[in-house]
């Protein structure tokens, strides 16, 4: 079969006005909470951060979601990756759920804040031992001769810190995407998709549009 007959109608459901919510916060958690409770999404905090570096180039990867309230949604990385330097030359990102066992998308449109030592320490803390281990071992997106130096480097972090707490890498900190933009995509059939944008007003208020698919 060629790319160009790959193709699947989506009938999972439908996305009416009248079933949206007020608060484009408050949409985005239910459907976070049917994605989390899908088993069918391996991994539904999953979402693809897109930046625009000072020369105007766009670049994707994926992070973890790991956390969420009406003040944004929060992400956390080595502040000397690719992402980082990207967002201190441009704070304005896209985020990207692609909940396609749901056949949903959404997508959020923002700038980034750096949190506070505060917020990090907390998020730190509360993360597997191995996984501070890795923040101390990688600086990410730097060039590495060998897979067999990363690990090497995890091992001489654990034996550096074999005893007591793990302390916060100078180099990792946590951002929040604050929203000005949301996008909710439903999947229809015959390509008829549900889009609903909610844009920030100047009032502080989100005004709801229905987009053509």
């Amino acid at each position: 079969m060629s790319l160009e007959d790959e193709r699947r109608e989506y009938r999972y459901g439908r996305l009416t006005r009248a079933s949206l919510h007020a608060s484009p916060f408050a949409q985005f958690q239910r459907w976070l909470d049917q994605a989390l409770a899908d088993p069918a999404i391996a991994d539904p905090t999953a979402m693809c951060v897109a930046t625009v570096d000072e020369a105007g180039r766009p670049w994707q990867r994926m992070v973890l979601l790991k956390h969420c309230d009406e003040r944004g949604l929060v992400f956390y990385t080595n502040l000397g990756s690719r992402k980082a330097r990207d967002m201190a030359a441009n704070p304005n990102v896209s985020l990207h759920f692609p909940w396609n066992a749901m056949d949903r998308q959404v997508i959020v449109g923002g700038t980034v804040q750096r949190l506070s030592n505060a917020e990090v320490l907390k998020y730190f803390i509360s993360r597997p031992r191995e996984s501070q281990l890795a923040a101390w071992s990688s600086r990410q997106s730097s060039r590495i001769n060998s897979r067999q130096a990363l690990v090497g480097q995890f091992m001489q972090m654990r034996d550096k810190f074999r005893h007591g707490d793990i302390p916060v890498p100078d180099f990792w900190g946590g951002f929040r995407v604050v929203p000005t933009e949301f996008e909710f995509w439903q999947g229809g059939e015959h390509r008829l998709h549900d889009r609903f944008q909610y844009l920030l007003g100047d009032d502080g208020g989100w005004v709801i549009s229905r987009l053509a698919p």
